[in-house]
């Protein structure tokens, strides 16, 4: 059903989210050019960033050039397969985005409670297994809602109070009665979300603990730097996600879903790049000589 059916925003949302895709593009862009192309940034937490920026491209791509086209054409509709394909690349960007932010809480984890061994634990080799298992898992989530929603066999010319096609809207759409269905997804998707949130408050629970014995306030204040912008990306993320969650389990106004799916798909992924980049100053270095180069 997509955001409005009012010509005159449709022109207006048409403009604003074409620029706010292509920000997100460039901006997670040029966090992967930096880090690949300057050597400083060979460690794992840049590593596990510039993965993060590529699932954060991935995401608001899964959604947002069709919106536009749609807005575009004033055609708002979605094929069955393509609505299948949809949700499953919206599942499986977002699971990453949750496992490489736990990855990422558990690097600095190791960074600061471990820090003469860092080196040794977070080895290349394990840098590369955890990103493959994060991908591993996510397509696992993915496909695991994907056979869930496929037995749902009586879709035919129905609306979707959405811009995207999502697991809960499918699923409300059913002609019969959905409750196992809804157990499953919904257990699938609490092991899927708490697994990674347990991870990323226990890596902060002792990296807390940690900094609070260090004697000087200098310390201190470089041990919680070096993981302010992490911490900023999970709270953004994770409270966004969960205003999407209560809008649509506790409320019933589709538009308040709609506003709150927007900041988390959208906004999000967007503001990521600026919040590592204006936090972390070998980011920003890194920046400056990457765009300082001759074309």
């Amino acid at each position: 059903m997509g955001l409005s059916g009012d010509l005159e925003l449709q022109s207006l949302f048409f403009g604003l989210f074409l620029s706010m895709y292509l920000v997100t593009v460039l901006g997670n862009l040029l966090i992967i050019l930096a880090v690949s192309s300057d050597s400083h940034l060979h460690t794992p937490m840049y590593f596990f960033l510039s993965n993060l920026s590529l699932a954060d491209i991935g995401y608001t791509s899964t959604t947002i050039p069709k919106m536009i086209v749609d807005i575009q054409t004033h055609r708002i509709v979605i094929s069955y397969v393509g609505c299948l394909t949809q949700m499953s690349f919206l599942i499986l960007f977002g699971c990453m985005d949750c496992m490489l932010l736990t990855v990422m809480a558990y690097d600095r984890f190791v960074a600061i409670c471990h820090p003469l061994h860092y080196s040794v634990i977070m080895n290349p080799r394990l840098c590369g297994f955890l990103v493959l298992a994060s991908f591993l898992i996510s397509i696992l989530d993915s496909q695991l809602h994907n056979l869930i929603v496929l037995q749902l066999t009586c879709f035919k010319d129905v609306e979707i109070s959405n811009f995207f096609c999502g697991p809960s809207q499918l699923l409300n759409l059913a002609c019969y009665d959905t409750s196992t269905n809804n157990v499953v997804m919904y257990f699938v998707g609490a092991i899927s979300g708490f697994l990674p949130i347990s991870g990323i408050f226990f890596s902060y629970y002792k990296i807390v603990f940690s900094i609070l014995i260090v004697p000087s306030s200098g310390g201190k204040y470089k041990a919680f730097s070096s993981c302010g912008s992490h911490l900023s990306v999970v709270c953004l993320f994770y409270g966004t996600g969960l205003g999407v969650y209560l809008s649509s389990a506790v409320s019933h106004s589709p538009k308040k879903g709609v506003i709150a799916s927007v900041v988390h798909a959208v906004v999000t992924p967007m503001l990521n790049p600026f919040i590592y980049s204006l936090r972390n100053r070998d980011i920003k270095t890194a920046l400056q000589r990457l765009l300082s180069r001759p074309v």
